[in-house]
């Protein structure tokens, strides 16, 4: 899946220990953004909160979590049909991706994110917004380690 912004490499410390990278990951919808916050170390992400905001309000509140927790890039899970089409709201994420991208200066990372509400739902999470980003970081997090 195209990335905006290239993939840093995982930076060596001192002594050859990888630098730990930390992430934020959007699960994209047009009336709320689920959000989660993860890092490398442990491979695992949890979620946070969803921003029940549009326009410029939404990314008001973004750019405050951007500020909180300081990630290193932001992932976006973006919806494909089951066939792996894509459709309306697959363009919808993809653009949120550009704008983030564009308003925060972040690289911004794509995940197929087909089938985290439902995983998220079966999981008993009671903010599915925010535990589908958490999936969605995770699954990205798998796929650098």
């Amino acid at each position: 899946m195209p990335e905006l912004g290239p993939r840093p490499p995982p930076s060596p410390a001192p002594g050859g220990v990888h630098r730990v990278r930390t992430y934020l990951a959007f699960d994209f919808g047009l009336k709320r953004v689920g959000v989660a916050s993860g890092n490398t170390l442990t491979g695992t992400a949890q979620p946070l909160r969803t921003v029940a905001a549009t326009g410029d309000a939404r990314f008001a509140a973004i750019a405050r979590l951007v500020d909180e927790w300081q990630p290193d890039a932001l992932v976006v899970g973006v919806p494909f049909h089951p066939d792996g089409a894509e459709h309306e709201n697959t363009l919808r994420a993809r653009r949120f991706a550009r704008q983030l991208h564009g308003r925060l200066r972040l690289d911004v990372h794509e995940v197929d994110e087909r089938y985290t509400t439902t995983e998220a739902h079966s999981e008993g999470a009671g903010d599915l917004d925010a535990a589908s980003a958490a999936l969605i970081l995770e699954q990205y997090l798998r796929s650098v380690s």
